[in-house]
């Protein structure tokens, strides 16, 4: 028969036991880009854990939170200040305050995402559009992007969570809209293409007029030759053969004969 065993070791063996369970419940490891929420008996403590390995009361609890940036794309609906429906889609880069995961933790919860960091999109995109007309969307768009980030920025650090970036990633109008616009830029394009063909006309105009007065001097440049050709001409008619005893006014000049 094999002997039974003592009861010293029995209780040895349990101790054994409860030792290795306290000491493991005793240590707490923080992943890289994590921070630790330390709560005892449900009551979150001030007490946060950085990366790394802690040791902890046995009766503590630690909550592991991603403070890594993450990234999510929605879309928000909203009115423009001239009424006009828009659907705009949104990239934001965010992380949980590493500072402040025990509060996060404490008043909003693991799930921040759906109750706080969605809401306040919809709400500062919203904000913002109705700030600017539908085509100030367009043409004004990193003055969009400001305001909306610094709405978002305001909203959800009051909720513990951080900003990294912030993108619009796309503006969708009604089609009525969409026409108008194309429209518009029909018409401007034609108006430009109206102003560059009067510009060509004027300036070939003045060409022309330029080229005019070219040949007209030219003409007359031609009409004073021909006039100096033709008295020399008649003058020479006229000559008797003679050579003249004087040439031109008072200087008299010996004569050839």
């Amino acid at each position: 028969m094999k002997p039974r065993p003592s009861k010293s070791a029995a209780i040895a063996a349990v101790a054994i036991a409860v030792v290795v369970v306290l000491a493991a419940t005793s240590l707490a490891i923080v992943p890289a880009g994590h921070r630790g929420v330390v709560t005892l008996f449900g009551k979150v403590q001030d007490q946060v854990f950085d990366e790394g390995i802690h040791v902890k009361n046995p009766f503590k609890t630690v909550y592991n939170i991603e403070v890594r940036t993450k990234k999510i794309q929605v879309e928000a609906d909203s009115a423009s200040k001239d009424l006009q429906s828009v659907s705009t889609t949104i990239a934001l880069n965010y992380h949980p305050a590493p500072d402040a995961v025990n509060k996060l933790y404490q008043e909003v919860g693991l799930d921040y995402s759906s109750r706080i960091i969605d809401p306040a999109i919809q709400e500062s995109v919203k904000s913002a559009a109705a700030q600017f007309t539908a085509e100030e969307l367009i043409t004004k768009r990193p003055e969009v992007k400001a305001e909306i980030t610094n709405q978002l920025r305001e909203r959800l650090q009051a909720k513990h969570l951080m900003v990294d970036d912030f993108s619009i990633v796309n503006f969708d109008f009604s089609e009525q809209f969409n026409a108008a616009i194309e429209a518009k830029q029909t018409a401007e394009q034609n108006a430009l293409k109206a102003e560059r063909d009067l510009e060509r006309v004027k300036l070939e105009a003045q060409q022309k007029i330029e080229q005019a007065k070219a040949e007209a001097e030219s003409l007359r440049i031609q009409r004073l030759e021909i006039n100096q050709n033709m008295l020399q001409l008649r003058w020479i008619e006229k000559w008797d053969g003679k050579t003249p005893q004087y040439w031109g006014g008072a200087s008299p000049f010996i004569g050839l004969n």
